[in-house]
């Protein structure tokens, strides 16, 4: 269950510091598991706080070159990793699929979204334009300007492997910016990928640096700590985002935090059913249900609830489980068997406060891989608000549903979470268009649309799902500071 890489030299599995590829310092390994089959994949650099000291050194004495680059001179060498990983988009695509699970056409789908986000960037850095001021008096000439931030240290998760180190890395590089990374350690081979990529690209050295750990603080804290980085940006759970923001105080470094989710879906009952329904498949079982814009609280207005559940669960479960070198998989592994824990353990909450199963929920055995992280797509009716599944991110392929009667109830249930990332509603009423999409508590709302995030669109949460954009041309100025100029005497 794995494939051939027709590019070997993408198989990276040191640290790259200042531009050179070096083992840790301590010396020490971790092998990097294959969720379909749970056997090692590969095996990399398990760093320490040296490693990521020595990142730093370096990322901070390649920002004072970096920074005087021409805007046009940095978006020509992000043009040409632009083009490198298009053109090695198979190969990024098996690599993904081998360390993450995800069926391979989502691989090689994910390749080109990160590679979307390094173009946009590579054309917004020559149009980080500031201001001239109108000045309240005469001889005096008032200009912002736009300067980049500095060191920035990016955490990544590993779900998206390639698109979340794209979203972060691209932004800084194109400010100006030098950068340290620590990618997951479930999946650091697609990181280092794409860093050899910029490496060839031209990026200079020291300018993009990753360390490889599979302990994430000894590494975190030395980049919490240092003044020298002036900005953080992460992706991952709530509880680690408040610890990075509450760390980071003390040299308040900019921070850019895109956190958990709890994401309502609404369908009123005056919607294209069978629109809803797709949007939901492509939103709920994208990668298996691991992303955090997933779907977790489905909820169905009485009038359409029985025909939408018939509808749904028909198409769930015609879903194709199986590893990513089955060309017919759609539902691919769950990343460990903790995951697959907490999956079973929301479902059987679930049934026992009342919920009823229509489709899936056991784990699913595959032929030929050895652990069990397979689980079947779920469809659960009739849901109790308070279940688990309602109340924190299931991040598997469950969807949960329960009804509703009015559209003042159903915002109330939606926006009674912690959570504010993404929300989805299906109606054909223009005049709820706006209620609705002005009553959701979402830094991100889909309206008769199941797919939204895109390189040009602002991508980021409220309340608990953090603060900070990533994408558009607010993703750039994340990466940025404004100086004001006073010239006086003229």
């Amino acid at each position: 269950m794995s494939f051939t890489i027709v590019n070997t030299d993408l198989l990276r599995g040191d640290n790259f510091i200042d531009g050179q590829w070096r083992a840790s310092e301590n010396g020490a390994t971790f092998p990097v598991i294959n969720p379909a089959t749970a056997s090692v994949y590969a095996t990399v650099a398990d760093s320490d706080a040296e490693d990521a000291k020595a990142a730093v050194d370096s990322a901070s004495k390649a920002f004072e070159i970096w920074k005087h680059f021409p805007a046009k001179q940095r978006a020509s060498i992000l043009k040409r990793w632009n083009d490198l990983i298009m053109e090695h988009a198979n190969d990024l695509g098996k690599i993904i699929s081998s360390e993450q699970g995800k069926p391979l056409h989502e691989g090689v789908g994910e390749v080109a979204y990160a590679a979307s986000y390094v173009e946009w960037f590579a054309e917004e850095a020559t149009r980080a334009n500031g201001e001239v001021i109108p000045a309240p008096v005469a001889g005096r000439r008032m200009m912002a300007l736009k300067e980049p931030i500095g060191v920035v240290a990016a955490i990544t998760p590993w779900n998206f492997p390639a698109a979340m180190i794209a979203r972060k890395i691209a932004p800084a590089l194109a400010a100006g910016c030098t950068v340290v990374c620590k990618p997951a350690a479930e999946t650091p081979l697609t990181s280092l990928a794409l860093v050899r990529l910029a490496e060839l690209a031209g990026v200079p050295p020291g300018v993009l640096n990753i360390v490889v750990t599979s302990k994430s603080k000894p590494v975190a804290d030395v980049w919490l700590e240092d003044p020298r980085v002036r900005k953080i940006t992460f992706t991952g759970s709530t509880p680690v985002g408040k610890h990075l923001a509450r760390e980071s105080a003390s040299t308040l470094k900019k921070l850019s935090l895109e956190l958990g989710g709890n994401a309502p879906f609404i369908v009123f009952d005056d919607a294209d059913l069978d629109a809803a329904v797709d949007g939901l498949m492509v939103a709920k079982f994208r990668n298996g249900g691991q992303t955090c814009v997933c779907p977790n609280r489905i909820y169905i207005q009485a009038g359409v609830y029985e025909e939408f559940i018939r509808l749904l669960t028909d198409r769930v479960a015609a879903l194709v489980v199986g590893p990513a070198s089955n060309p017919e998989s759609q539902i691919g592994p769950m990343i460990n068997t903790k995951a697959i824990d907490k999956i079973q353990s929301h479902v059987r909450d679930a049934v026992e406060r009342g919920a009823r199963v229509t489709t899936g929920g056991e784990l699913v055995r595959v032929a030929g891989s050895n652990g069990n992280t397979f689980f079947a797509p779920t469809v659960l009716a009739d849901v109790d608000h308070e279940s688990d599944c309602f109340r924190d991110e299931t991040f598997g392929p469950v969807a949960p549903i329960a009804k509703f009667d009015t559209e003042a109830e159903v915002l109330e249930w939606a926006n009674a979470s912690a959570y504010g990332l993404a929300a989805y509603f299906y109606t054909n009423d223009i005049r709820r268009v706006a209620r609705v999409s002005e009553g959701l508590e979402s830094g991100i709302v889909g309206i008769n649309e199941g797919a939204l995030a895109a390189e040009a669109a602002p991508f980021g949460g409220v309340k608990d799902s953090g603060y900070g954009r990533e994408g558009s041309v607010h993703g750039l100025e994340e990466y940025m500071h404004i100086k004001y100029t006073c010239q006086g005497g003229l």
